[in-house]
């Protein structure tokens, strides 16, 4: 990864080992041009194999006399030149490929893992091998206690108890990110004598963007003892950059000064982190502290790796379930609008009627609609007239459709009396006019927050990092939190658009009823309709067109004739005589209209439509006119696009692993892909079932690229048993 791309580009950026407190941000964490000694790193140049850079005993680790520098691999011995030599000009760049070999006389079992870093050559790293285990039914019964999990609680729970009985830590910690990038020890499971963590904050300033990017790079980072003493690069630059080598994905990188000795604040004496990946992005880390020195082997490291795919994989489908539920419950208040219209002749009193259908799927303590200059409340809101100032506020900022603040105080400081019923704000527009809206409101909830360590406290700074302390006592610091609400989640804001959306659909078909039935009150109302994102088509009794709306009229592009009835429309889709049947069903059978059409415009660009079109009745006998409403489905296509290649994709990954897995059980690798595969397409299942198009292919995507590399992890697990007690063989 480039310097550039990893820095905040404020300022210079520290070399590894010479930032203090005031720059850490920056340090370049990744070019630290020195290892962890419990192994050995060669980079070779490449055809040759010949080593151009090493740590500094890398010979005595590999038990070879003499500098290793300068001398092809082929000359020590063994089969590592043999195993190594496949992967020479191959692209190994996201996850490095682990190896079984064997050197020195009495020859020794060695893991290699390889990659190739950015500048050139190939690193190879080298560890001790320990004896092979099966540990495939302990993967198996981990996964399936994932998959058995109902809520996101339940399975961080499962995770740091599964992770303590495979690793064997003294502490491990589910550790999640909120939207601020701070921490929160979600989860926790530790030996009965030590202080509890569960709860405690930590301020995003704890892990730096470069080792948070870093992490999406490297999954699993081990430090085996907080009190090595670093092994140097010989040469200390890369011969292919002429700078310090990129050392991004290599797991005995160094540790920079700064962590270590936050580390030894905390009393630790060795750690494991392991990366969860959700839709992409850091969700959060599996974090294991020892008290002592604690190394743990590749193979062991490579099913943590794999388990936080699939753990990954099921965030993914639980936090998807819950927007599911929130999305379901907005329908159902749709429809009720949609009735109300028939039955009552307006929608706002199925709006009100049950102040749990509007508040719950929010979690909202109060809510008012704003609309054509009336306010409608219920729950717990601010008076009426500070309801419209909020309103006035809010204008500007919900241009782009939504905003949401858990500290309105902070915001705006003219709302402080108000922080008792609105300390938090969600607002949604619904429709064109920029005063009409939906408000949620929150109350405030004075909490305490538990903090590892006071995060306001000043740090202390000195001239050696080794004597840097980020935070001198890590005893719990209590801070009470006031004027402020419970802060939004994800669910909470995607039901807000959920609602907003459908009010806005409602809206419109409630405006072009008021067409037919307003003259009076014709030419704002169109102008209503006109100025909606909808495509709406308005038609007399006749078939004549009242209105098509701008949205609409964009939908059909420029160059097209003119669409002056409902007879001209056919003539826009790919299939006119269908879309001539169902009009003239609607006509002279009044039946209403419901399904897909694909629109073909002037320039010959297609696009898939939903219509729904209703004849409007003015008693049982007499119609009005009739109201088309076309929503474009290119979204949802491109949801069903990728959920296809999604099938393909893991059908794809669903093949024999190359080698035998820790078992050397073809079987055993075999099943363990098959429940892979099934946490995928549960995953996957709950994502399709939702209504969020615009994120489906996305999370489907990362659900995706999750299994292929979970079956590279395995395939790799395979490859690295492959030869676990002889000495020879060309095998990769």
């Amino acid at each position: 990864m480039e310097t550039r791309d990893l820095a905040s580009g404020q300022g210079a950026s520290p070399a590894f080992g010479t930032a203090d407190l005031t720059n850490c941000e920056r340090e370049q964490i990744h070019l630290a041009a020195s290892i962890q000694p419990y192994g050995a790193l060669l980079l070779l140049r490449e055809p040759d194999g010949v080593i151009v850079q090493a740590s500094a005993q890398a010979g005595p680790f590999m038990g070879v006399s003499g500098d290793v520098l300068g001398r092809p691999l082929k000359a020590f011995g063994g089969n590592l030149w043999s195993s190594v030599r496949p992967y020479l000009g191959a692209k190994i760049e996201a996850i490095p490929v682990s190896l079984r070999c064997h050197l020195g006389d009495p020859a020794e079992a060695f893991t290699a893992l390889l990659h190739h870093p950015r500048g050139g050559g190939l690193v190879i790293e080298l560890e001790r091998a320990v004896p092979l285990q099966d540990v495939s039914p302990q993967i198996e019964q981990a996964i399936q206690h994932f998959l058995s999990a109902s809520t996101l609680q339940g399975l961080c729970d499962e995770v740091a108890r599964v992770f303590e009985d495979l690793t064997g830590y003294d502490r491990v910690m589910v550790y999640r990110f909120d939207e601020a990038g701070h921490g929160q020890v979600f989860s926790e499971t530790k030996k009965l004598e030590l202080e509890a963590f569960l709860g405690n904050r930590y301020p995003s300033t704890d892990i730096p963007q470069i080792a948070r990017r870093l992490y999406e790079q490297n999954r699993v980072r081990l430090l085996a003892d907080i009190d090595y003493q670093p092994e140097p690069l010989a040469p200390r630059l890369s011969p292919f950059t002429g700078e310090d080598l990129d050392m991004s994905l290599c797991f005995l990188r160094s540790v920079s000064p700064i962590h270590t000795q936050y580390l030894k604040n905390m009393g630790v004496g060795a750690t494991l982190v392991v990366s969860l990946m959700v839709g992409g992005k850091l969700w959060g880390l599996v974090s294991c502290h020892h008290y002592s020195p604690r190394f743990l082997p590749f193979e062991m490291r490579a099913v943590c790796e794999l388990l936080a795919e699939v753990i990954g994989t099921r965030i993914t489908a639980l936090e998807s379930f819950t927007l599911g539920q929130a999305e379901l419950s907005v329908r159902r208040l749709e429809q009720r609008m949609v009735e109300s219209i028939s039955r009552d002749g307006d929608w706002r009193s199925a709006l009100f009627d049950s102040a749990r259908s509007l508040l719950l799927p929010l979690n909202a303590t109060g809510a008012a609609l704003l609309f054509e200059g009336q306010i409608l409340a219920t729950g717990d809101v601010p008076a009426t007239e500070q309801i419209r100032d909020i309103g006035r506020w809010l204008e500007p900022k919900i241009a782009d459709g939504l905003y949401a603040t858990s500290t309105l105080a902070a915001e705006e400081a003219a709302f402080t009396p108000l922080i008792g019923v609105a300390s938090g704000v969600v607002a949604t527009r619904i429709s064109g006019e920029a005063s009409d809206m939906l408000i949620w409101f929150r109350n405030e909830r004075v909490r305490t927050v538990t903090w590892g360590g006071n995060p306001f406290q000043k740090m202390s700074t000195s001239d050696d990092p080794l004597e840097l302390s980020p935070r001198r006592s890590f005893a719990q610091w209590h801070q009470v939190v006031e004027g402020t609400s419970d802060p939004w989640t994800v669910p909470d804001l995607t039901a807000a658009q959920l609602i907003g959306a459908s009010v806005t659909d409602v809206i419109v078909q409630f405006r072009s009823v008021r067409i037919l039935i307003a003259q009076d009150q014709l030419e704002q109302v169109l102008r209503q309709v006109r100025s909606s994102d909808q495509h709406v088509v308005v038609a007399n009794a006749d078939g004549q067109i009242l209105e098509a709306n701008p949205a609409f009229a964009a939908l059909l592009g420029t160059g097209n004739r003119p669409v002056k009835s409902l007879e001209d429309l056919p003539y826009y889709f790919t299939d006119p005589g269908e879309i001539q049947r169902r009009l003239l069903a609607l006509k002279q059978s009044r039946q209403p209209w419901r399904g897909e059409v694909e629109l073909e415009n002037a320039r010959g660009e297609r696009k898939p439509l939903l219509v729904r079109a209703d004849p409007v009745m003015s008693s049982p006998d007499r119609v009005l006119g009739y109201v088309l409403l076309f929503m474009d489905l290119t979204e949802r296509k491109a949801a069903d696009a990728a959920r296809r290649r999604f099938q393909e994709g893991i059908l794809q990954s669903h093949r024999k692993p190359k080698g035998p897995l820790l078992s050397q059980s073809d079987l055993a690798a075999q099943a363990l892909l098959s429940t892979i595969i099934e946490n995928a397409q549960l995953a996957a299942l709950e994502i399709t079932d939702g209504f969020d198009t615009a994120r489906m292919p996305g999370l489907l995507e990362s659900v995706r690229a999750s299994v292929a590399r979970t079956a590279e992890v395995l395939e790799h697990l395979s490859l690295g048993a492959g030869e676990a007690d002889g000495a020879g063989g060309d095998k990769p």
